[in-house]
């Protein structure tokens, strides 16, 4: 039984899209639900990847659960790293079409929302100790515009609203799906998430280092 005197974590991630049978993403997280030990109560839950759904959905899991951190995680295949995402941007433009056949071009997430939120995890310090843990890790500065960068801006709506801290962790894609592009195992996707929760329940501000990009 959970200790209610705990804080809970909540880890999001995502159901299979664009023609994978898997998605890394939701398979981690319910490994590391599954073996979580650290100090907290940890919760998953898997989103549509649907543009429709979102917030809706969004809202369900936090009114059910009522946590103290929230960590959403999505698939950026193409990346060899886990990456903590630094901003939002209030914009779907989707390359692909979502699961339920919707295909938005330039469309706002929210007509009267502000232009960017950015995350409220410990981004810097989630990097260091996911590499501290033998996975590779690094800043990033663009979500995409797919339901992942949704999720993320819709995330930090109720973050700001609600009080809770909150953040977007993308993870690369696992050899099965790669496409001999770039992978990491489904092991090390666990291991960086449960360095990336555990960085995430220390309420210190986050670290000074080096993590921009010139492009």
């Amino acid at each position: 039984m959970a200790d209610a005197t705990e804080p809970t974590v909540l880890l999001t991630a995502f159901e299979p899209f664009g023609g994978d049978a898997v998605n890394p993403s939701w398979d981690a997280a319910q490994r590391l639900a599954a073996t979580w030990d650290g100090p907290a109560t940890l919760v998953v839950e898997r989103l549509p990847v649907v543009f429709a759904e979102e917030r809706s959905r969004l809202a369900a899991v936090l009114a059910k659960h009522r946590p103290d951190v929230v960590i959403a995680t999505g698939l950026a295949a193409g990346r060899a790293a886990v990456t903590p995402e630094r901003v939002a941007i209030n914009v779907m433009d989707a390359r692909i079409p979502d699961n339920a056949g919707a295909q938005p071009v330039d469309e706002p997430i929210d007509p009267v929302g502000a232009p960017a939120a950015f995350s409220g995890l410990p981004i810097k310090r989630i990097v260091r100790d996911v590499r501290a843990a033998g996975v590779p890790a690094a800043v990033s500065n663009t979500a995409g515009t797919f339901t992942c960068n949704q999720v993320f801006y819709e995330l930090m709506s109720f973050a700001d609203r609600d009080g809770f801290r909150a953040g977007f962790v993308h993870v690369p894609a696992t050899p099965d799906i790669a496409g001999g592009g770039p992978s990491l195992g489904l092991d090390e996707i666990v291991t960086a998430l449960d360095a990336v929760v555990r960085a995430s329940l220390d309420p210190a501000p986050d670290i000074v280092a080096e993590g921009g990009a010139e492009s």
